[in-house]
Order: C-alpha cells, then sequence, then structure tokens
C-alpha cells in the first residue's frame, strides 16, 4: 500500500518559536500514515525549538542555510530529485519565492502555500511596497492553492492582489486540545499564585504572549495598564524580542514596571495560560492568533484589540470573551476594565477548531487533484 501513498514535501524557513512552526508540526503529527508519506525540508534549523515535535516517521531534511535566497537552489534540485506529489510550503517570503521560481520546477507536482499574515498589511512595512504589491499579482497565482488561516486574509488576498477566489481556500489553525491540557498540567513556577498581591489584596493575573515587535502592540498593553491605575493587575508577558528593552523601559517611565514580569520564550507556555485569570491580545495585526485559541483552550477568556485579520472571527461568538472597542491604549484598558473577575469559557467555543477536524481539511487539500 506504500506506493499509493500521496508523497508530500513540507518546506519551512525554520522550526523557531512561532505559531507557523507550531502549525506544521501538528499537521505533521495527525496526517493519516496510510494516505500520507511526509517529508519536511527546514532552511535555517538553528533555534529550532520545535524539532522534537517532528514525529519521527516523518522524513527530516536540514538544508543548512541561513536565508530563504541561499536555499533555492537546494530546493529546486530537492523538488526535482524527489519529484513529490505536493509541495507545501508556509511562510510569505518563502511562498513568494517559490512561486517566482515555479517555471523551474517539474510539472506533475501540486504546489500549495500556506499564508500566515494580511499580505497588504505586512507588505506595507517593507521597503518598496509597491514592488512586493506588484511581485504578489504576479507570480502568487503561480499556485494551486493557498489556504489561508482567516477569510479576511482571503479576501484581502483575492481583493488587494487578483488571487483567483477558487484557488483561495480558508482553513482555520488547529487546536490540539488533548495535548494543551496534558501540558497545562506540568508543575511550572508560573508566579500566578494567588499569594503575594500586596496586604489582602488578590492579584488578577493577566497574560500576553508573542514576539517582542511592533506588531504585537505591547506597547499598547503597558500603556492599558497604566491608564487602569488598578495596581491589583499583574501583567506577565512571554516571549522574545528587538523591543524587550524598550517595553522594559516604557514599564518604568509608565510607573507599572512592579506590575509587569517579562518571563522570556516559554517552551511549553501552556501552564501560564491555565493559570491567568485573562489572556490579552494587543496586536496590531494578526492573520489567525494561535495564542487566542491556545487560551480558549485552556479555559481562559481572551480580552483582545480589534486589530485586522481572524481575532474577530474568532471572538464574536466566544462568550466570556471581550473585544476592545478600538486598537488603542485606551481601549485596551476598557476592555481590561469591563472583564467580570467570575468570567468563563464554556468548552464548545473551541470545538470549530479541534485538530481532528482542521486535519481533514488540510488532508482533502492535499489529496484533491492537480489544478489544470
Amino acid at each position: 500500500m506504500a506506493e499509493s501513498r500521496r508523497r508530500i514535501l513540507f518546506v519551512i524557513p525554520s522550526l523557531g518559536g512561532g505559531g507557523a512552526e507550531r502549525v506544521i508540526a501538528t499537521l505533521l503529527r495527525y496526517l493519516d500514515r496510510s494516505k500520507f508519506q511526509l517529508t519536511l525540508a527546514v532552511i535555517d534549523t538553528r533555534k529550532a525549538v520545535h524539532r522534537d515535535a517532528i514525529p519521527e516517521d516523518v522524513e527530516f531534511i536540514d538544508l543548512k542555510c541561513e536565508r530563504v535566497r541561499y536555499a533555492l537552489p537546494k530546493i529546486v534540485q530537492l523538488i526535482w530529485q524527489r519529484r513529490p506529489d505536493v509541495v507545501f510550503s508556509t511562510l510569505g517570503h518563502l511562498n513568494l519565492a517559490l512561486a517566482i521560481i515555479r517555471p523551474l520546477l517539474p510539472d506533475g507536482v501540486r504546489y500549495l502555500a500556506r499564508e500566515t499574515s494580511i499580505v497588504s498589511e505586512i507588505i506595507r512595512r517593507y521597503r518598496r511596497p509597491e514592488l512586493w504589491r506588484w511581485a504578489y499579482r504576479h507570480f502568487y497565482g503561480r499556485f494551486d492553492k493557498v489556504v489561508c488561516q482567516s477569510y479576511y486574509m482571503r479576501d484581502d488576498l483575492v481583493e488587494s492582489f487578483a488571487f483567483p477566489k477558487d484557488r483561495a481556500v480558508v482553513i482555520h489553525n488547529p487546536v490540539d486540545v488533548e495535548r494543551i491540557h496534558q501540558l497545562a498540567e506540568e508543575a511550572l513556577i508560573t508566579g500566578f499564585e494567588r499569594g503575594g498581591g500586596g496586604g489582602n489584596e488578590i492579584p488578577v493575573h493577566l497574560l500576553a504572549a508573542g514576539r517582542l515587535s511592533h506588531e504585537k502592540g505591547f506597547d499598547l498593553l503597558i500603556t492599558a495598564l497604566a491608564l487602569c491605575g488598578n495596581p491589583r493587575l499583574r501583567l506577565t508577558i512571554l516571549g522574545e524580542g528587538p523591543l524587550r528593552t524598550d517595553l522594559e523601559r516604557l514599564a518604568r517611565d509608565s510607573g507599572v514596571a512592579q506590575q509587569v514580569r517579562f518571563a522570556g520564550f516559554q517552551k511549553n507556555p501552556y501552564p501560564f495560560f491555565a493559570k491567568a485569570d485573562a489572556f490579552v491580545m494587543s496586536s496590531r495585526l494578526e492573520g489567525f492568533p494561535n495564542v487566542v485559541l491556545e487560551a480558549l483552550a485552556c479555559g481562559t477568556p481572551v480580552i483582545a484589540a480589534p486589530s485586522p485579520g481572524g481575532v474577530k472571527e474568532i471572538l464574536e461568538r466566544a462568550e466570556g470573551c471581550i473585544l476592545a472597542e478600538s486598537l488603542t491604549a485606551e481601549g485596551l484598558a476598557q476592555a481590561i476594565q469591563r472583564m467580570p473577575h467570575d468570567a468563563q469559557v464554556p468548552s464548545t467555543v473551541i470545538e470549530p477548531y479541534r485538530i481532528e477536524g482542521i486535519v481533514n481539511c488540510y488532508a482533502a487539500e492535499l489529496f484533491a487533484d492537480a489544478v489544470p
């Protein structure tokens, strides 16, 4: 039966701590081995924090390059040597590079890309955005299918870059609820214990997570914490990034340094998610935030800024959660103050994102016939 299995080559830039890498690792764990023969090629394996999440029966290829452009000759050679049935790539710069070089790649292979953000918003931050816009409009159509995580992301790709709508499919990110519950029970020191609020006060623990960069909006969140003027509030931020020093300075200058803890990157963040009173997402831009789904899987209420992307699609029917009225520090502060102390998240909220259904959606696309 091995000959009838569809051969899938996944190509990703790294196995770092981002959401895209976690999604690929999850798919590799759950795709049906009786239907698929799986290979993963990684461009840069430095800081490969998700390496041990890749199943042993998945062929692992280290391309040993530091940048996508250096890896392209190796990728071309690999695809010609292996002739997989499907090449599946993720992250925008790698996707665009593969679209550009597709004339150099063999026919008879189906090329799928998974987009991770809102393209028009991302390229606005690049140098020469008009050149990037031209490249997306002229080359992205070479993919047989592009998987978008949210309807907002799909509509942006179709309307802004003339990508054919019938080749843009929406598949939400998967949540491995049982695995998250298991990891959340690990005994870690979180700092969320109920003592230590000062006097008889019971602290209210807020959690945020992500790369410490501008688009994640942690500056808005720290300012919002200061605007709340509530010494009971405690904020823990998970993650590393280029703005850590600036954010620590902002906390000091805003008078909330004693209320903010920078806990760095956590390989297992789920005990933090499970023990927080609320998770706060302050991003200025999010395609489809995995951290929101993970918080909901832990039963933790979510407070979120109304950023462009999929967060509204997740929270519009999520009981016990709050969407701020504006993407500002003031809007976040008001939302934090509106969160009831006894907020509960029904387990049904996470049902549409459970791993089984989402993996079946991916499997259907991976097994589909090539687009003529």
